[in-house]
């Protein structure tokens, strides 16, 4: 996907890993473990797993989430990678991991089979995997929103992959996994401030306008805040609709 603004996510957007770290419950990472987090970001569920006393590498393929990651935490191990295509090969990652992790990011890799087939290469057998993102109706608000002021061919553009649980576990047992759990929730998200979903809609969906002027873009913001006022901004607070699909499962 096209450039992270990593300061205003980490800034404006920390709810986005402040709610992974229930996820962390179900990980249970215990001292020793070798552990992969998939989309890591700016690195907290990272340092977090790290706390733990697992041995722990942070995965992203954005340089600018990683240079933030890195001057957050010094002393972790991170690597720029594509989800839907890492392979290691040289120590000391190329040794199969005991479980692999990831928060909020599996919805941004389109290529879903590349994803879960690197994941499972990844892991030693009887390794688990345990992740949360964006399922079936996520921002489904949003979604309409955009196709509504930009037209038919907003689909084209969008850069997200919602499935269901039944779409998702599916693919997980083709490549080896036993599931363990999956189930989709949802997650009314507050924002913060009168800017909240202008500033969500700037940082998030870049992708449907990246080839367009500022003021062009300003505009879009400015009707998509209006068509999005009267279902998801209520006594002065945004709340996205977002819904999440969290999976525990285990590599044969």
């Amino acid at each position: 996907m096209s450039a992270w603004d990593a300061a205003r996510y980490q800034d404006q957007h920390s709810f986005v890993w402040r709610y992974g770290a229930n996820l962390m419950e179900s990980l249970n990472p215990q001292p020793g473990e070798r552990i992969l987090d998939v989309g890591c970001g700016t690195g907290q569920l990272t340092a977090e797993i790290a706390r733990s006393g697992a041995t722990v590498a942070g995965l992203d393929n954005s340089a600018e989430m990683l240079a933030e990651a890195r001057r957050n935490y010094p002393d972790l191990a991170f690597v720029l990678a594509d989800a839907a295509s890492f392979h290691f090969t040289e120590p000391p990652l190329s040794k199969p991991f005991d479980a692999v992790f990831s928060n909020a990011a599996l919805h941004w890799v389109k290529d879903a089979e590349g994803a879960v087939k690197s994941i499972a290469r990844a892991l030693r057998t009887s390794g688990r995997f345990v992740a949360e993102f964006g399922g079936k109706g996520n921002i489904a608000s949003v979604q309409a929103a955009l196709g509504d002021v930009l037209g038919p061919g907003a689909d084209e553009r969008s850069p997200w992959y919602y499935p269901s649980v039944g779409e998702y576990t599916a693919l997980l047992e083709r490549h080896g996994f036993e599931i363990r759990d999956a189930h989709l929730f949802d997650r009314p998200t507050p924002l913060q401030g009168e800017d909240g979903m202008a500033n969500w809609l700037r940082m998030f969906t870049g992708s449907y306008w990246r080839e367009l002027p500022p003021d062009r873009v300003d505009d879009i913001v400015r009707q998509l805040v209006d068509h999005l006022r009267p279902i998801l901004y209520h006594d002065g607070i945004w709340t996205v609709d977002y819904r999440r699909l969290r999976v525990q499962c285990v590599r044969h």
